[in-house]
């Protein structure tokens, strides 16, 4: 009986990655993996798993490749610039490859069928420890003097995350760089200061 091919799995997960974050996890077929990564099914069955699984580690390689600026932004001296950090990092991301705008987990969750239900739980879970970090962060500033004491922590964070991810769908549906950059601007500008 013949060998398997060998190929280069970090190569094949990335293109398995840019087909993910091109048509989300429900418009891509296994037929788009395979083409994407040239290697035949059984061998992708054998390296990753099904599907989901595949997602699953392209969403890991995403995080690792692509959004380390998010945990990055946290040590920001300030919660002015840990927020400046996360949207214009958001901005660049999100129009960085005209062939796949937009973000990788909101591509993959806005369309998911009862079928898709663990990757959109997944991708929930995932979204809201990023929330609860950006939180707790806030928090800190707060406690720092560094944010009033009467605005809501959960409600900045909360509003941080609306913003990145609203600026993910604009990018996916066409706005450049710039645009994105100038609701960056207006969200600094309106960002709440303490008294001193």
């Amino acid at each position: 009986m013949g060998r398997h091919k060998q190929f280069d799995e970090d190569e094949a997960l990335d293109a398995a990655l840019s087909v993910f974050w091109q048509n989300g996890y429900e418009g891509t077929s296994f037929d788009d993996l395979t083409k994407a990564t040239g290697v035949a099914r059984p061998g992708l069955y054998a390296a990753f798993g099904n599907k989901e699984a595949l997602f699953r580690k392209a969403l890991d390689l995403y995080g690792a490749k692509y959004m380390g600026f998010m945990t990055e932004a946290l040590n920001e001296p300030t919660s002015l610039r840990v927020v400046e950090r996360i949207l214009r990092g958001s901005a660049v991301l999100h129009t960085m490859n005209s062939a796949h705008p937009g973000c990788l987990g909101l591509n993959g969750a806005l369309a998911c069928s009862d079928d898709a239900e663990p990757i959109r739980r997944e991708l929930i879970r995932r979204r809201a420890a990023t929330q609860l970090a950006l939180r707790r962060r806030l928090e800190r500033a707060q406690r720092e003097g560094d944010l009033p004491s009467s605005v809501s922590c959960a409600t900045l964070a909360s509003f941080v995350m609306a913003v990145s991810q609203g600026m993910a769908v604009q990018a996916k549906a066409g706005a450049s760089k710039k645009t994105l950059d100038g609701l960056v601007d207006h969200v600094l500008g309106t960002w709440p200061k303490t008294a001193r």
